[in-house]
């Protein structure tokens, strides 16, 4: 999985729980977030890390208008 080329192919993934190794620098996966895939750049400041932090899975719509129902 050593990128030394630096190939352009993309690694479709479903796992969030992964932890980036120094031999994904340099790839582009797609993490599936539940929804969609989302592109994450794998960089060095990545490793160590899960794939689950870099690909959020909760929108946040704002608050709820203050009403006086309660």
């Amino acid at each position: 999985m050593l990128n030394t080329m630096w190939e352009k192919e993309i690694i479709v993934t479903w796992s969030r729980t992964s932890i980036v190794i120094p031999t994904m620098i340099g790839h582009t996966i797609t993490i599936h977030n539940g929804n969609e895939h989302l592109l994450i750049y794998i960089t060095d400041c990545m490793v160590d890390h899960k794939l689950a932090k870099f690909s959020s899975t909760l929108n946040f719509w704002g608050h709820v208008e203050k009403n006086n129902k309660s």
